[in-house]
Formats: structure tokens, sequence, C-alpha cells
């Protein structure tokens, strides 16, 4: 935790994820309100509007199209997921809340302490290494990359967020989408930017092996 990766980290999840006097932009604050919801309900709504806009419509369209969409990635969400809490157990590192409030008890110079420091959203009650947000939409996305094989497959996100009066986005890739998840879990003051990215990576590989290895056309 006397790291120059950790002191970056610690500041930024501290000035851009707090719940009062944030730095965050008015861009970072609308992405913070739109992604402030449910991540499995999101996750499913993705999934169920590409089947229905860019698989169902094709031409020679078959029920097996669509299963196996929801198979593949449903399959590497499910078993990032596995590998993400084995690390949360394995880790058990501290989330922003904790950290910040402890900061003057680290060892670390560069990490300025406040006790009365919160997050923009309640932590959940589990570590955070890795994020559990961006284990499910890290590998999702990736999935949908191969499925469709590419990254650039126009979609629309639609948000859970019942205060929202715009609750539609639209993204032209897949990996922008991943990006924002991201950030935007720092922007809610519940991660850490390496327990996000490390969470991206873990589910691109899973998604990588389960593509290449379940669920094969024939």
């Amino acid at each position: 935790m006397t790291s120059e990766e950790y002191t970056v980290a610690y500041n930024e999840v501290k000035e851009l994820g707090s719940f009062e006097k944030s730095k965050r932009d008015e861009k970072q604050q609308e992405l913070t309100d739109f992604y402030a919801g449910n991540t499995f309900t999101l996750y499913s709504s993705i999934l169920r509007g590409l089947a229905e806009k860019n698989v169902e419509k094709a031409d020679g369209y078959k029920i097996d199209d669509t299963a196996r969409l929801m198979a593949l990635a449903t399959m590497s969400v499910a078993d990032t997921l596995i590998g993400c809490w084995d690390n949360k157990k394995h880790y058990a590192f501290w989330r922003p809340v904790t950290a910040i409030q402890e900061g003057e008890n680290d060892g670390n110079p560069n990490t300025v302490g406040d006790p009365n420091w919160q997050p923009y959203l309640n932590t959940p009650p589990y570590p955070d290494y890795t994020s559990g947000a961006n284990s499910v939409h890290g590998s999702m996305t990736r999935a949908l990359s191969l499925f469709f094989g590419k990254d650039d497959v126009p979609f629309t996100v639609t948000s859970v967020n019942p205060k929202l009066n715009k609750k539609a986005k639209e993204y032209k890739k897949f990996s922008e989408f991943a990006d924002d998840i991201v950030n935007v879990r720092i922007y809610h003051g519940l991660h850490f930017r390496f327990a996000d990215m490390a969470a991206r990576e873990q589910g691109t590989k899973v998604a990588e092996w389960v593509f290449a290895n379940v669920g094969q056309k024939k």
C-alpha cells in the first residue's frame, strides 16, 4: 500500500467517488447516476436487446442462435464470478470507504485519510479485489465481441435507475461500454481502479476460454 499505483488509485477514488464535495464533472456525474442500479438486471437487458436486434432479425435465423448467444455470455459470466469471489476471499482487500477513513494508518504518507469520507453508493459487504461488476461486464462484452466477430456492434443500454428522465444510452462498441463500467465503479466510490482493471482482464480471458472450448457450431 506504499506503492505509487496504490497512491494514485487511492487519491482518484477519494476525489471522484465521494458522496459530498466530489470532483466529478457533469459528464462523469451523468454516468454515475445512469449506472446506479443492479448489475445483473442491466446485464440481462443488454443480452436480450442484442438478441432481438442483431440475432433474431438476421437471415436464416434459428432459435439455436439465441440460445448460443445466451449460453456463451452466461457461462463466461458465471465462471468469471467464481474466480472473482475466490479472489475476494483470498486477498480480502479493503474497500475505498475503509481505506480512506483509515488513510492515516496505512503507512503511506501520500494517502491522506478522512474519517468522515463516504462513497456515492453504499458499499457492499464483501472485499474490493476484484470488482464483481467488471467481472460480469468484462466477460460479457468479450463473449459478445467473439460471438459477433467484431467489437463495433451498436447497441442500447437502458438504465434501471428509476430517478432518471433519460434512461437510454447508445454505444457503438462493446469496449466503450466496458470502459465506462471501469470508470463508473470509481465514481460510485466502490472500487479502486486496479480492482476494476484486473476484473475486466480476468473476465476477458475467461470468455476467450469459454468461446474456444464450449458451444461451438458444428
